[in-house]
C-alpha cells in the first residue's frame, strides 16, 4: 500500500531531524576541537592571538546554538555542557574577551559551573549601562559634605531613571576638585550614611559588621518616614556604584542577595544575620523526639519580637497560638519562623531596593537575573573589593614616574618610607593620590589606569599634592628622606587628608 502524503512528510521529517543531529554531534566534535586550541593566556593577552574579534564572537554564537539544538534530543544536553566544563578556561577566556553587550547571555549565566568570578562578573555587568564620557550625557551633582545623604538622595532618588544611565559629574560645596576622583570618593561615603545604624535602615551582621540587610518591620519608618523611598534610592546608588566600577566598603548579607535573586532562604542562610535565631533552631532539631513532644519548650506557632519597645505577637500560620510545636512539625515551624523574620517583615524594603536597582539595568534586564548570575562571593568582591592589605610591591610594580627616574634617591626613599607605613596610614595615602578608598579584588591590576608619581617645580617646603581623576601624586625633589617622610605622615593624618581642595 503506498503512503499517504502526511506518513512521507512525518519520514521526511524524522530524517531531518536526525540529520539534524548528526550535525550537531559534528559541530559538537569541531567545537571541541577548536576550544582544546585556545590558550586562555593568549585569550586573556592584550593581542587578538588566534582568534579575530568576529571569530571570537562566532565561537560563543555557535556555542549558543549548540546549546538550543541539544534541547532537541535526549542526553544531548548532558554531552553539551559536559564539554563546556571540560573547556572551561577557554570558555571563560572567550567570554571575557568576545562577549558583546548587545548579545543575549542568558543561556550562560544559567550555568554559572562553565564560568569563573572574572566571566561572571564580565556577564552581570553588562546587563549595567556603559559609562559615557561626553560630558553632555552626565547627570550633574552639587553636594554640600554636611548634608551628604539628603542632599545625594535628592539627587539620585528623585532623579528619571534614564538620566543616570549616562554618567555622573560631581563636586562637593566649597571644594575646587572636579571630576572621577570625586565620583570616586562620594560612592564610599553615600553608602557609609545609608548603612549608618543611625538610619535605622539596615543592619549589620552580627559576626561581619560589613554585611548588611534591611531592618525588619516598620521600626525604621518611625526614624525615617520616607524610608521607602530610602531604600529605592539605596538600590540605585549600589547599581550605580557597580556601574562606576567603585568598590564601597559594604557587603549584601546573604538573606537580601538571595530574596534580590529571588530564591529561597532556608536555616543555613541566616547564620551571620541572625546568629542567636540561628543557633536556637538548630537546638530545636537537634532535640531527642519525646523531649520536644512533652510540651518543656512551650512554643506554638507564633512569632514574639520586639518593636519600638514594645511586644509584638505575630502567629505563623492560621491559629497558629493554638498549634503547639512537636517533632513532627518542628521542621515547618522553624521554615515559617525563618519566612516571617526574614522575608515577609522586610518585603517591601526589598522590594523597592530592587526597584531602585532595576532603575539602573539596560532595559530588558531583571535585578533577580542579576543576582542570579552572581555568587554571593562574586557580589562581595564587587562591592567591596579587596580585603587583603595593601601589598606595596604590587603598588610599586603599577606605578610610573614623569620627572623622576625609578633610580632617582626621591623615588627609594618613597617606597622605602611606604613599606614602613602602617596598613592605615597606605590606605590614606592610596585615598589622598587616587580617591580609591577599597582596592578592587584584583589589587592595582584592576584600577581603571596606572599610578604615576610628578615631580614638581614647588619649593622643597610644600606638601604632596595630587590629581585624583588621573591617579598623580606630585612632589618636589626633597632633598632628604627625613624631610619627605615628615611631608607624607601629615597627609596621611585621618583628619588632614580630606581638607585637601578646599577653598
Amino acid at each position: 500500500m503506498p503512503l499517504s502524503k502526511r506518513e512521507i512528510r512525518h519520514l521526511l521529517y524524522i530524517e531531518e531531524v536526525e540529520q539534524l543531529h548528526v550535525i550537531f554531534k559534528a559541530l559538537l566534535t569541531k567545537m571541541d576541537r577548536c576550544l582544546l586550541k585556545l590558550d586562555a593566556s593568549t585569550l586573556k593577552s592584550s593581542g587578538e592571538g588566534e582568534l579575530s574579534r568576529t571569530s571570537g564572537s562566532q565561537y560563543l554564537a555557535i556555542l549558543k546554538e549548540l546549546n538550543e539544538i541539544a534541547k532537541l534530543y535526549q542526553k544531548a544536553g548532558e554531552q553539551f555542557w559536559t564539554l563546556m566544563k571540560l573547556r572551561k578556561t577557554s570558555i571563560c577566556g572567550l567570554i571575557v574577551k568576545y562577549a558583546k553587550r548587545t548579545d543575549d547571555h542568558q543561556w550562560l549565566l544559567m550555568h554559572k559551573e562553565v564560568t569563573d568570578f572574572e566571566s561572571r562578573r564580565h556577564l552581570a555587568m553588562m546587563m549595567l549601562p556603559e559609562v559615557k564620557e561626553d560630558y553632555e550625557d552626565l547627570f550633574e551633582m552639587l553636594i554640600d559634605r554636611a548634608h551628604l545623604l539628603e542632599e545625594s538622595f535628592a539627587y539620585i532618588g528623585r532623579a528619571e531613571s534614564e538620566s543616570l544611565h549616562g554618567g555622573l559629574f560631581m563636586e562637593f560645596k566649597n571644594e575646587e576638585a572636579t571630576g572621577p576622583g570625586v565620583m570616586r570618593e562620594w560612592f564610599p561615603l553615600v553608602v557609609e550614611a545609608i548603612f549608618n545604624p543611625e538610619n535605622a535602615l539596615f543592619l549589620a551582621c552580627p559576626n561581619d559588621r560589613r554585611r548588611f540587610y534591611p531592618n525588619p518591620g516598620f521600626a525604621a519608618s518611625k526614624v525615617q518616614p520616607r524610608h521607602l523611598e530610602f531604600f529605592n534610592f539605596s538600590g540605585r546608588v549600589i547599581a550605580l556604584a557597580l556601574m562606576h566600577k567603585v568598590q564601597v566598603g559594604i557587603v549584601l548579607d546573604r538573606v537580601l542577595f538571595l530574596q534580590l535573586a529571588g530564591a529561597d532562604i532556608h536555616l543555613e542562610d541566616i547564620r551571620d544575620a541572625d546568629p542567636i535565631l540561628y543557633s536556637s533552631c538548630k537546638q530545636i532539631l537537634d532535640m531527642d523526639a519525646e523531649f520536644i513532644d512533652s510540651d518543656a519548650l512551650g512554643l506554638t506557632f507564633v512569632r514574639e519580637f520586639e518593636e519600638l519597645g514594645s511586644r509584638k505577637v505575630v502567629q505563623l500560620c492560621p491559629n497558629g497560638k493554638n498549634i503547639i510545636v512537636n517533632s513532627k512539625n518542628r521542621e515547618e515551624y522553624i521554615k515559617l519562623l525563618i519566612h516571617h523574620r526574614f522575608v515577609t517583615s522586610i518585603s517591601e524594603q526589598v522590594s523597592h531596593f530592587a526597584r531602585g536597582f532595576s532603575d539602573i539595568l539596560l532595559k530588558g534586564s531583571l535585578p533577580s537575573f542579576f543576582f542570579r548570575s552572581l555568587e554571593l562571593q562574586d557580589l562581595d568582591w564587587v562591592l567591596y573589593g579587596s580585603d587583603a592589605p595593601i601589598c606595596v610591591e604590587d603598588w610599586k610594580e603599577h606605578t610610573d614616574y614623569n620627572g623622576f627616574e625609578e633610580t632617582d634617591p626621591q623615588i627609594s626613599w618613597f617606597w622605602k618610607i611606604v613599606g614602613e607605613m602602617s596598613a592605615e596610614q597606605r590606605r590614606i595615602l592610596l585615598f589622598f593620590w587616587t580617591s580609591v578608598m577599597y582596592l578592587p579584588v584584583e589589587g592595582f591590576e584592576g584600577l581603571t589606569s596606572r599610578l604615576y608619581i610628578y615631580k614638581s617645580a614647588e619649593p622643597n617646603d610644600r606638601l604632596p599634592s595630587s590629581h585624583t581623576c588621573f591617579h598623580r601624586i606630585c612632589f618636589p625633589p626633597y632633598p632628604s628622606m627625613e624631610i619627605m617622610q615628615e611631608r607624607l605622615l601629615i597627609i596621611t593624618q585621618e583628619h588632614v587628608y580630606r581638607s585637601f581642595g578646599t577653598w
